[in-house]
């Protein structure tokens, strides 16, 4: 056996316990969408010049649960048959990022899918945050309220990613059954939270997902988590209580939720979402799911891997 090849065994055989019961879980969740779902989405469209033929551009926003509005792009493809409504491939960004402008989703709108192009809030887009802080916060957003997962910067982001799916769904140039939530890193966690938390979505694409394992990440990632350690190493007897608040945004105790077949990368030099961590949270998946691994890749994916996703959402919508 090499080492590539028993390097792929340990990781299939990687399934660390899930670190909150799934009773309490679903319920914890069942609770904070029941309260969301109270608040209006207050969507609003706003046509806009398209660089493309045939291609409607509209800036759409929407009301986070907090009343932040969340700026997206929606775009459609106009040159469908008469009477015909196309999927919805509904996009999350990776850390630091933003949605962009609408040339990025080209490859989208040529198979002849809608896009609803969603920004982070806080983030490097056109969305700003009404969360307000009750406690100090390292550097970066995760830290912000940590240790109140009510009022943490990631229930504010997981709602963000519910109210998204419903925008979208509302929208009636789509067709509501063929829903797509697609992201890599940072957005392949809210990916995964929306195959979690929205029955609306059809099927996940969650390339390097961040949002995993979070224990695991806390102590070993480069990236975004590192926040998280930074803020525990100013207040270490916080530890406990900021990984337990973690808890419930980690897609390890969200698993069993995912009903929508689910496509997953996975590079082996990754020092941000690690391959551990992938690897625990796809080995705790139920749906139908097919992950890609890339040995020699960090935390990249490259244009191999596209056209997986390409096909993997042409069978499931076509």
């Amino acid at each position: 056996m090499n080492v590539i090849t028993k390097r792929k065994k340990e990781l299939e055989q990687y399934m660390p316990a899930a670190t909150l019961e799934r009773d309490y879980i679903d319920a914890f969740w069942s609770g904070m969408l029941e309260l969301s779902a109270r608040q209006p989405l207050a969507v609003h469209r706003e046509r806009t010049d398209s660089l493309f033929p045939a291609v409607r551009m509209d800036k759409l926003t929407y009301s986070g649960h907090d009343g932040t509005p969340i700026h997206t792009w929606f775009l459609v493809p106009e040159n469908r048959q008469e009477g015909s409504k196309p999927p919805c491939i509904i996009t999350f960004p990776g850390y630091t990022g933003d949605k962009g402008l609408p040339e990025r989703y080209a490859v989208w709108l040529l198979l002849g899918y809608a896009v609803l192009a969603v920004d982070a809030r806080g983030q490097t887009g056109e969305t700003g945050n009404y969360l307000q802080d009750e406690t100090g916060a390292a550097k970066g957003w995760v830290s912000r309220n940590l240790l109140n997962k009510e009022r943490s910067y990631y229930m504010a982001l997981a709602l963000d990613v519910v109210r998204a799916v419903e925008a979208a769904a509302l929208q009636p140039e789509i067709d509501p059954g063929r829903i797509a939530a697609v992201g890599t890193s940072q957005g392949g966690g809210m990916a995964l939270l929306a195959g979690a938390l929205c029955p609306n979505v059809k099927a996940v694409v969650a390339n390097i997902p961040n949002l995993c394992h979070l224990d695991y990440g806390v102590l070993h990632s480069t990236g975004s988590l590192t926040e998280v350690a930074q803020y525990v190493k100013r207040h270490p007897d916080d530890l406990d209580a900021a990984l337990d608040a973690l808890a419930h945004f980690d897609i390890i105790n969200l698993a069993h939720r995912i009903e929508a077949p689910v496509l997953m990368s996975v590079g082996w030099k990754d020092t941000v979402c690690m391959p551990e961590t992938v690897y625990a949270a796809y080995n705790r998946l139920t749906c139908a799911k097919r992950i890609y691994d890339y040995p020699f890749s960090g935390h990249e994916t490259g244009e191999e891997h596209q056209r997986k996703v390409i096909r993997f959402l042409q069978e499931i919508f076509e």
